[in-house]
């Protein structure tokens, strides 16, 4: 069996895992090519020095981007910017300061990605790296020390999905549209942690600042990936970059690797193995909008044109809607207009490279003399921060890509997401419209799940000194999906300095079931549902688990946060869904009967040498846990990891 593009590029980038083809599940060591860190970096460097780390392993893998509280000007954030600069001089880091622009676009747009290549950063829209055909996720601040210090993080591949678009996207219709279409069609967790390869004959038609726009809002959807295909659009975008770098003396790469490219792209093998597929007909697809305040619920344009919800802001700034192409489309929107009385058109480029083409263009003049207000190239009201924020009652349209409540103001304003078109519209009629008329168009939602690889079992894993072969406990079975972390550890404990560890024990699942933390004893094994640990990412909901004396978790799927902030505490998850779905079948009774939590009396028992869990007599398979989920458990969290790989204890 062959593997899919995402398997294949963790393979180049191997550390350490298992001495055969990578697949789904497996977890590794991951060197990448680079790491960003934004302003985020202060508290990376925080981790750094708690290892006890003086020299980074490689200067040249981690990239500084200043650029979400750039409007800040306060003596303790500029304090702040002055130390990240300084660390970045002090050890030869490419650093570019509050202004330059987002992070992620600094990334693609000064050549620090590349067709095959593995890039992460300490942000969740690290998908946008996707978009050239790059594997690119996001990582803790905790990994992100933890690359800094050994040049590797630890990763678990995730399962792959094709998702297939044919045609071409109707004139007027944009990549955000695209994404809009998709996050709505496919609420269900259907890609949820996914890597999610795009292909077809339409990603042909898709523009790169498109590709970006699907890859960036990727992460809203669900998947940990947004992967396209390398073609003659990517080349072409990266021909580009190359001959911008050029002209300010840096070469990232040569015409030699473009060469290589348009010969080898990097691929999928012919017999990669899928976990589902989805097809989606771009010839369906209209201008769409989410919201208000989700992007699993989307709308035609057209209906909601309809309604003529009045808006108070329309934004035009973010990661994903920002670049030339959308400011242009905007300002050919907008051309001889003005922005409705009553409204504020906020406006910000995706970094100062765009605006000076933008300028050029003369689009950003003609934004500028419609009434959109500048803000500097950064994140700012996209994440509640500096001017422009949306107030109590207000309602917002927004070219950004989350507009959960609450996130880019007021929980008692409204937001809506749109295309740049839409936003630029919207702002001069005064409430939600676009610019041309259009009509709804059903969208078809075609998706197929492939039946799971059969897994042959029982995997003779090497066991290491320290870390058990095997362990035995009472079944403790949690029977609710997406189980949050404040379920499992309360907001009220979370900020508090007090909570020793016995403190901690007495109130785990207190937001769940209250009567679990008096009825748990030492030794017990909890087994969830489906998206466990969903949610913040407080380390407490693990470390309190421990605290409890909970061995490790058993579920059919964790929340990537939660996964991570599990091993990087040295605290033990298995995904099992097999076991989770049989013990739903045994307990259908008591489930229905609205029972959350059900202690059977019998223990379950799991075989780390093979992989399996044994129940009742029947034997279940779960990923076999190799030498880098040992290590962390065994050193308890990978910053001890880190200070004994480099010596430190």
């Amino acid at each position: 069996m062959g593997q899919t593009v995402v398997e294949k590029i963790a393979q180049q980038h191997l550390a350490e895992g298992p001495a055969r083809p990578l697949r789904a599940g497996d977890f590794v060591s991951i060197r990448p090519h680079h790491v960003m860190t934004h302003d985020n970096t202060s508290a990376v460097m925080k981790k750094f020095q708690a290892i006890g780390a003086r020299q980074l392993h490689d200067p040249r893998q981690p990239i500084f981007a200043l650029d979400h509280d750039i409007q800040n000007q306060s003596e303790e954030n500029q304090k702040k910017y002055r130390a990240i600069e300084a660390f970045a001089r002090q050890h030869g880091i490419d650093f570019y300061p509050a202004g330059t622009g987002i992070g992620h676009q600094v990334m693609v747009e000064r050549g620090y990605v590349l067709p095959g290549s593995f890039v992460v950063a300490s942000d969740s829209h690290s998908n946008m790296y996707g978009a050239l055909a790059a594997v690119g996720t996001p990582v803790v601040r905790t990994d992100a020390a933890a690359i800094w210090a050994t040049g590797e993080f630890w990763w678990q591949i995730p399962r792959s999905i094709q998702v297939v678009l044919e045609g071409k996207l109707p004139d007027g219709v944009t990549g955000k549209d695209v994404i809009i279409a998709l996050c709505g069609l496919y609420n269900h967790d259907e890609v949820l942690n996914a890597a999610v390869e795009f292909s077809g004959s339409g990603v042909a038609s898709l523009s790169m600042d498109a590709r970006f726009s699907i890859a960036n809002m990727s992460t809203e959807w669900g998947p940990l990936v947004g992967w396209f295909p390398c073609d003659a659009v990517t080349l072409a975008y990266l021909q580009r970059v190359r001959e911008t770098l050029a002209r300010d003396g840096i070469e990232r790469f040569s015409q030699a690797d473009l060469d290589r490219w348009r010969a080898d792209p990097p691929r999928p093998d012919s017999d990669a193995s899928y976990a589902a597929k989805i097809v989606l007909n771009l010839e369906e697809v209209t201008p769409h909008v989410s919201g208000p305040d989700t992007v699993q619920v989307m709308s035609s344009l057209a209906e909601l044109e309809g309604k003529r919800i009045p808006i108070h802001k329309a934004y035009l700034i973010s990661c994903v809607n920002s670049r030339l192409e959308d400011l242009e489309a905007a300002a050919r929107v907008i051309k001889g207009k003005k922005v409705a009385p009553g409204v504020k058109f906020y406006l910000s480029p995706a970094s100062r490279w765009v605006q000076e083409k933008a300028e050029q263009s003369g689009a950003w003049q003609t934004l500028l003399q419609a009434g959109a207000l500048p803000l500097p190239a950064g994140c700012g009201p996209c994440i509640g921060l500096g001017v422009g924020l949306l107030e109590p009652g207000e309602v917002g349209i927004s070219a950004t890509n989350r507009n959960f409540k609450g996130r880019m103001g007021s929980r008692e304003a409204r937001c809506y997401l749109g295309s740049p078109e839409t936003v630029a519209a919207s702002a001069v009629a005064g409430y939600i419209a676009g610019p041309r008329r259009t009509s709804a168009r059903e969208i078809g939602r075609r998706y197929e799940e492939k039946p799971a690889a059969a897994s042959a079992g029982g995997e003779q894993v090497e066991i290491l000194p320290g870390f058990p072969g095997h362990v035995r406990g009472r079944l403790v079975f949690l029977a609710a999906d997406n189980l949050n972390t404040d379920a499992i550890y309360g907001k009220d404990y979370t900020y508090r300095d007090d909570m020793t560890p016995e403190m901690m024990a007495k109130v785990i699942m207190e937001n769940y079931d209250p009567r679990i933390a008096a009825e748990t004893r030492p030794g017990d094994v909890f087994v969830g549902g489906f998206n466990f640990g969903t949610g913040s990412s407080r380390e407490q909901a693990v470390t309190s688990l421990k605290a409890a004396g909970i061995p490790l978790v058993i579920a059919g799927s964790f929340s990537q946060t939660y996964l991570r902030n599990a091993f990087n505490n040295g605290f033990l998850c298995v995904e099992c869904p097999a076991l989770v779905e049989r013990l739903r079948e045994l307990f259908r009774a008591q489930i229905q009967g609205g029972s959350k939590t059900l202690r059977p009396g019998d223990d379950v028992d799991l075989d780390f040498t093979t992989g399996t869990a044994a129940y009742r007599g029947e034997r279940f398979h779960f990923p076999p846990l190799g030498s880098v989920p040992q290590s962390l458990v065994v050193a308890q969290g990978v910053e001890n990891l880190v200070a004994k790989r480099l010596g430190l204890v």
